[in-house]
């Protein structure tokens, strides 16, 4: 069965001295201001596009992780994934870097590095991504 998932942006103001405030309608779960400042200077308490796909991107990788390893015998007891999202401002999002550590009783460095591999082309996200360059270390904890 299809999913769907709802947010929205209610933007005020031009680019460069307007803000907005980004809402997740599915989850409920809060209300995040976002600024141009917060995307291409410092966050400042603010959130930005790119930031927000960081954490779609983590979260998903770690579930096809997750999946792939079960699925192959050696389910993982912890893993903790980190996206970098590089925005330059006038070029785009430049490129993502996933960082993963994993414990995974029963498997070597090399397996995990497969597997991890595999989940980075596989992951849903990684596939919406793929107009970008995605780079990936993995490491067991």
């Amino acid at each position: 069965m299809a999913t769907t998932r709802q947010a929205h942006t209610v933007w005020d103001g031009d680019l460069l001295s307007g803000s907005g405030v980004v809402t997740f309608d599915s989850s409920g779960i809060g209300d995040f201001p976002v600024s141009w400042p917060s995307r291409a200077e410092q966050a400042n308490g603010k959130t930005s596009p790119e930031e927000l796909i960081a954490g779609a991107h983590s979260s998903c990788f770690s579930m096809a992780l997750s999946h792939g390893l079960a699925g192959a015998g050696t389910p993982p007891t912890r893993l903790e994934t980190k996206a970098d999202v590089t925005f330059q401002p006038g070029e785009g999002i430049t490129g993502i870097h996933l960082t993963v550590e994993g414990r995974v009783p029963g498997l070597d460095q090399d397996g995990f590095q497969a597997a991890a591999e595999e989940a980075k082309k596989n992951c849903p996200v990684s596939q919406a991504l793929s107009g970008t360059e995605i780079t990936l270390t993995a490491k067991l904890a």
